[in-house]
């Protein structure tokens, strides 16, 4: 079989679905793939900073890895603003979407509500926007992650002269990150949190 026959879903056989099902098995092996693809992309989504936004990620995941962080953490500053291109007005939810059912929820939830941390930076300069946005979140047990998150690795990478290591350098850990079962309760971890910085790993990192 190469293609169903139905032309609406009621009417597929089991076969058929079957036949399916195995395709978008074969299909979802790429995901880490097609990721790194969007990722270039993003060197021509917005403009204006003396960085890029695919430089501003890697610069944000090397700032991340250099603090000792675990892969998921990595990962997840790499992939935080992934959905600029696509969903410029809700791009952290996008990038959480993506990186929800692979991630520990922690990080899943500061990817997703990090553009309300961030109002902190730029919020008072803007006519309509709310500077401390951030404390509707202020009872979340992730609330001092998130404040972290933006502080050393988002708000902080848009320098060029940092020494930001390459899109090729991480995609191993985007690999392992996507090939895992989704949803995996060992991965997901609910209510669970690791340490943004672990200084033991950064210093040998830094050897």
């Amino acid at each position: 079989m190469k293609q169903v026959k139905f032309t609406q879903m009621k009417d597929g056989t089991r076969e058929e679905y079957e036949f399916l099902t195995a395709h978008e098995i074969d299909h979802t092996r790429h995901t880490a793939d097609r990721l790194l693809k969007a990722l270039v992309e993003l060197d021509e989504s917005l403009s204006g900073y003396q960085v890029t936004r695919l430089g501003h990620s890697l610069q944000s995941a090397t700032r991340a890895w250099r603090d000792g962080a675990d892969t998921d953490w990595v990962v997840s500053a790499l992939l935080h603003d992934i959905g600029d291109i696509y969903a410029p007005y809700n791009h952290d939810e996008y990038a959480a979407t993506i990186l929800k059912p692979f991630v520990r929820e922690q990080c899943a939830w500061v990817v997703q509500t990090h553009g309300d941390f961030q109002m902190l930076y730029y919020g008072h300069h803007l006519d309509g926007f709310d500077q401390h946005k951030r404390d509707r979140h202020r009872d979340h047990p992730c609330f001092d992650d998130n404040a972290a998150f933006c502080e050393r690795w988002d708000q902080a990478s848009f320098d060029p002269n940092y020494d930001t290591l390459p899109l090729g350098f991480f995609a191993p850990m985007v690999r392992e990150v996507f090939d895992r079962t989704p949803y995996d309760a060992e991965v997901i971890r609910p209510g669970h949190r690791e340490p943004l910085t672990n200084p033991v790993i950064a210093e040998e990192r830094a050897t």
